[in-house]
């Protein structure tokens, strides 16, 4: 239960991240805001432990790097700056499906029922929370958001099979740095320098950097290997929760019966797939927990 609550801490921290790019970032900078949330702490756990990969692991860690950070994090940033907190926030439901069939292939698991139907659960949940008659759906910020949720499940998989060679911030540390500078030579390309940044901006910016990427990440690669790949990816079920609550908090959103029924299902699915599904596949094939 201490490892499921720790992992947990990081979904719920993510859901914050909407608000904190609406409310404090620059408009309409989805790499700048990659590369500040990946970079500067990146750089300085690495300058703190000083500690490289090594051997099979300097390519290990270029695909984690670049499946958690240098490629999902633009995605993420552009769904979310083109679509609503809560609706960005629900394409990452989909990653229950993803990992499950992930890892199949991967971790030779096969997904069972019980894996199935919390995911459905979960995804219906969201769906109600955040997909209303109101929601502005605009299908760039739609396919950046679900192509991040497919780079981060795959990453979760890999994660399950490669296990961690180093403590977990040092580990954190690799793939920050590695993703963070991928995303340079992007950003000037794509974005040109940074506007001028004002108080808010730099304390957005700093947030995201320390509390939302360096301390969650650190907790999600922990749970990464001490938790069933699918038992992790449901707690991401957490992140819209928490950014449908904050909308309602913070900005003045309503919250409607139906989103209040979503968010009791959103819950009942993570504390379902949480459970191991130990009912009987055919031969050869183990059930995904």
């Amino acid at each position: 239960m201490r490892d499921i609550g720790m992992t947990a801490l990081a979904p719920l921290i993510w859901g914050t991240t909407y608000i904190v790019t609406t409310e404090f970032l620059p408009p309409d900078r989805p790499l700048l805001a990659g590369l500040m949330r990946a970079l500067p702490v990146g750089l300085l756990l690495l300058l703190l432990f000083r500690r490289l990969p090594a051997g099979v692991w300097w390519g290990r860690t270029l695909v984690l790097g670049a499946l958690n950070i240098g490629l999902f994090f633009p995605l993420f940033f552009l769904g979310v700056y083109r679509l609503p907190g809560g609706v960005a926030a629900t394409l990452g439901a989909f990653q229950p499906f993803l990992v499950a069939l992930f890892g199949w292939p991967l971790l030779d698991l096969r997904p069972g029922r019980r894996t199935m139907l919390a995911a459905g659960a979960g995804l219906l949940g969201i769906a109600m929370l955040v997909l209303g008659p109101a929601a502005r759906l605009d299908a760039l910020g739609v396919a950046a958001g679900l192509g991040g949720a497919a780079l981060m499940a795959l990453a979760t998989v890999l994660g399950k099979r490669w296990g961690r060679p180093a403590p977990v911030l040092v580990f954190t540390a690799w793939q920050l740095v590695v993703g963070g500078l991928m995303l340079v030579p992007l950003t000037l390309a794509f974005e040109g320098p940074p506007p001028p940044l004002t108080g808010a901006n730099w304390l957005g910016y700093v947030y995201l950097g320390l509390i939302n990427t360096g301390l969650a990440y650190a907790l999600w690669f922990r749970g990464v290997v001490r938790l069933p790949a699918t038992a992790i990816t449901f707690l991401m079920l957490l992140s819209p929760i928490v950014a449908v609550i904050l909308g309602y908090v913070v900005l003045g959103q309503t919250l409607s019966v139906v989103q209040i029924a979503g968010a009791l299902l959103v819950l009942g699915s993570v504390i379902a797939g949480q459970r191991p599904d130990t009912r009987a596949l055919p031969a050869g094939a183990a059930a995904v927990s």
